[in-house]
C-alpha cells in the first residue's frame, strides 16, 4: 500500500456511477484508503436518468398491449385504461431517491469518503475540490477518472428547442404528440416507451435504417415490429429547423414534411463527460472518437490518472463498466493480473418495443470474420398471441462458424429478449457448438426453447 503520509489517499475516484462506485468499494475492501467526489446524483447516469428510470418506463409502456392482449384470454376490463403520467413520474423518482441511499450506504459501509464536489484535475497526483463553500485540494496515489458521458444535441435553428435524453423522465405533462431524433438505441427505446404509453409518435433519423452496428436482419424485424405498433419512422430524414408555438412545436424535416407536436427529443449521441475536468492542462487529448485513451491497466498517458467505463472506447454499458473497475482494482490494488475482458461477447438489450436481446456476432460480422458460416433463423408468432389476437412476431438467430461449428451469435427480437440473451449469453462466451445447443433438452412450451430446435440452416 501507498505511503498515506504523502497523499492523503491511495485512491480518489471522480464520479459515483456504477464504475466508480464499484472501484472505490473494491478498493477499500483490500485495505486502500479511498475517497469518491461527485457534484450531481449517486449511481449515476444508469439510475438516475439511464438504464434504470428507462426500463420502470419501458414496463408502464407495455401495459398498453397487456390490456389488449387480456381480451383474448377471458379478462374484461371495466372501461377503457386510463394513463396517469404523473404517477408513473413520481413514482419512479420516489425510486430513484431510494436508490441514491443504497449507494451511498454501500460507500459509508465500505469506508469510504464520499465528498459532495465538483472536482478538477489539478496534476498527476492532485484534485481540486469545489463547492459552494471553497476550493479544497486532495491528494492521491492514484486518481481514477469515472464521470461517464454526457447527451450532445447537434446545432439546428431552434435546436434550443429539443430536450436531451436526461430531461425527458420529468416533464410536467405528457406530450400527446412526441417526436425523436436519432437512430441510436436510446432514440428506438423512447420511440416505443412513448408510443406505448400513448402518444402519437415520431422517429426521425438520417440514414437507411436505425440501430446501426446491430445485425441487419434484427434491424429490419424490429423496424417492422415497430411500424405495425404503430410508431411513424421517418429514414433518410433529418429536421431541418424547430419552431415554437404557443402550445406547441412545428418541426420542418428536410422532406419538406412539417409535424406539430408537443416534445421533441434529441437523442442523437452521448459525448466523453470531461467538461472543466482539467485533462488539457495533464496532457491527456482525447482519441477521434472523443474517447481517453487507455493501456490494458485503464491508466491514461498519466500513469496515475486511470479512466473506465463511457470515458473510454468499448460498450457503453453498465456492466462493461462495473467489470472494468474490477480489472482495475485487481491490476492497481490486488496481487493478482486478471485476464482481460472479452468485450466480443458482451450481451446487451434495447428495450423497444418488442425487445431486442443480442450477444456475440452480427450476421455481416461473422462473414468478415470466418470463411463461412451457418445461419439458422426462425421468426414465429408467441403461444400467448394464439389467443390474443396481437399479430406481434418474434425471431430468434443463432450464427455458427462452420470450421468450428461454434455459436459465434446470437440474436432474439421479441418479448423478454434482454432475459433470454442472458442465459444464452455464457453458452456463447463459453465456445459452445451448435452440437451442444441441440443437444440440450428445452423447456415447453416457450419461446425460448427456439433456440435449442433450430435444426433447418436458413442459409450459408
Amino acid at each position: 500500500m501507498t505511503d498515506v503520509t504523502k497523499y492523503e489517499y491511495d485512491l480518489l475516484v471522480i464520479g459515483a456511477g456504477s464504475g466508480g462506485v464499484r472501484a472505490a468499494r473494491m478498493a477499500a475492501a483490500t485495505g486502500a484508503k479511498v475517497a469518491i467526489a461527485e457534484d450531481r446524483y449517486l449511481g449515476g447516469t444508469c439510475v438516475n436518468v439511464g438504464c434504470v428510470p428507462k426500463k420502470l418506463y419501458s414496463y408502464a409502456a407495455h401495459f398498453h398491449d397487456s390490456f389488449d392482449d387480456a381480451a383474448g384470454f377471458g379478462w374484461q376490463l371495466p372501461g377503457p385504461a386510463n394513463f396517469d403520467w404523473a404517477t408513473l413520474r413520481d413514482n419512479k423518482i420516489s425510486e430513484i431517491k431510494r436508490l441514491n441511499g443504497i449507494y451511498q450506504r454501500l460507500l459509508e459501509g465500505a469506508g469510504v469518503t464520499l465528498f459532495n464536489a465538483r472536482a478538477q484535475v489539478v496534476d498527476a497526483h492532485t484534485v481540486m475540490l469545489k463547492n459552494e463553500q471553497n476550493d479544497t485540494p486532495v491528494t492521491a496515489h492514484k486518481i481514477l477518472l469515472a464521470t461517464g458521458g454526457w447527451p450532445w444535441i447537434p446545432d439546428f435553428p431552434g435546436s434550443e428547442h429539443a430536450l436531451n435524453s436526461n430531461q425527458i423522465f420529468d416533464l410536467d405533462n405528457f406530450p400527446k404528440r412526441f417526436l425523436v431524433l436519432g437512430g441510436g438505441y436510446i432514440a428506438v427505446e423512447f420511440s416505443s416507451i412513448f408510443n406505448g404509453l400513448g402518444s402519437e409518435t415520431h422517429l426521425i433519423y438520417r440514414g437507411e435504417l436505425f440501430l446501426k452496428g446491430f445485425d441487419q436482419q434484427v434491424r429490419e424485424f424490429t423496424c417492422a415490429e415497430m411500424e405495425r405498433k404503430g410508431v411513424n419512422l421517418h429514414f433518410n430524414t433529418n429536421i431541418e429547423r424547430i419552431e415554437a408555438t404557443e402550445t406547441a412545436y412545428n418541426v420542418y424535416l428536410t422532406t419538406g414534411e412539417v409535424l406539430e407536436v408537443d416534445v421533441v427529443l434529441a437523442a442523437t449521441g452521448r459525448h466523453a463527460n470531461v467538461s472543466d475536468l482539467g485533462l488539457d492542462a495533464l496532457g491527456i487529448t482525447l482519441d477521434r472518437q472523443g474517447k481517453i485513451p487507455v493501456n490494458e491497466r485503464f491508466e491514461t498517458a498519466l500513469p496515475s490518472i486511470l479512466a473506465l467505463g463511457d470515458l473510454t472506447a468499448g460498450p457503453e454499458l453498465t456492466p462493461v463498466a462495473l467489470a472494468e473497475a474490477m480489472q482495475l482494482v485487481d491490476h492497481h490494488f490486488s496481487n493478482t493480473v486478471p485476464k482481460p475482458l472479452d468485450y466480443s461477447t458482451i450481451p446487451t438489450a434495447v428495450f423497444c418495443h418488442p425487445n431486442i436481446g443480442t450477444v456475440g456476432l452480427s450476421e455481416e460480422a461473422a462473414r468478415e470474420k470466418f470463411t463461412n458460416i451457418r445461419v439458422y433463423s426462425t421468426d414465429f408468432r408467441a403461444m400467448k398471441h394464439t389467443l390474443s389476437g396481437s399479430h406481434e412476431r418474434t425471431l430468434m438467430k443463432l450464427i455458427v462458424d462452420d470450421a468450428t461449428d461454434v455459436v459465434v451469435g446470437a440474436h432474439m427480437v421479441g418479448e423478454e429478449a434482454g432475459e433470454v440473451i442472458q442465459g444464452i449469453a455464457i453458452a456463447v462466451r463459453a465456445g459452445l457448438t451448435k452440437a451442444d445447443f441441440d443437444r440440450t433438452v428445452g423447456i415447453h412450451p416457450t419461446g425460448a426453447e427456439e433456440f435449442v430446435t433450430l435444426r433447418t440452416l436458413t442459409r450459408r
